[in-house]
């Protein structure tokens, strides 16, 4: 059985600012393009440190669902071109 971060396993890509960061805790949410909120923990982070991040800064990610709701998970800080 694949566990939840099986690379097989692909999520439709989603951007969004991180809107509220629990530094002292290791997590934060990040709200999405559709108004929901997002969970997210610091080891769902790739390309960059959950100590480098910022609130209101855009980020993009996968969500997938967890038994407390949508988690984020390869959350990237979002470089615009």
């Amino acid at each position: 059985m694949a566990g939840p971060y099986c690379l097989k396993r692909r999520h439709k890509m989603h951007k969004g600012k991180i809107k509220k960061l629990i530094r002292d805790r290791g997590f934060g949410f990040i709200s999405d393009e559709d108004g929901r909120e997002v969970f997210f923990h610091q080891s769902s982070i790739v390309d960059g440190k959950f100590d480098a991040l910022n609130e209101e800064q855009e980020v993009e990610f996968e969500v997938e669902k967890s038994p407390k709701g949508p988690r984020a998970i390869n959350v990237r800080p979002f470089l615009s071109q």
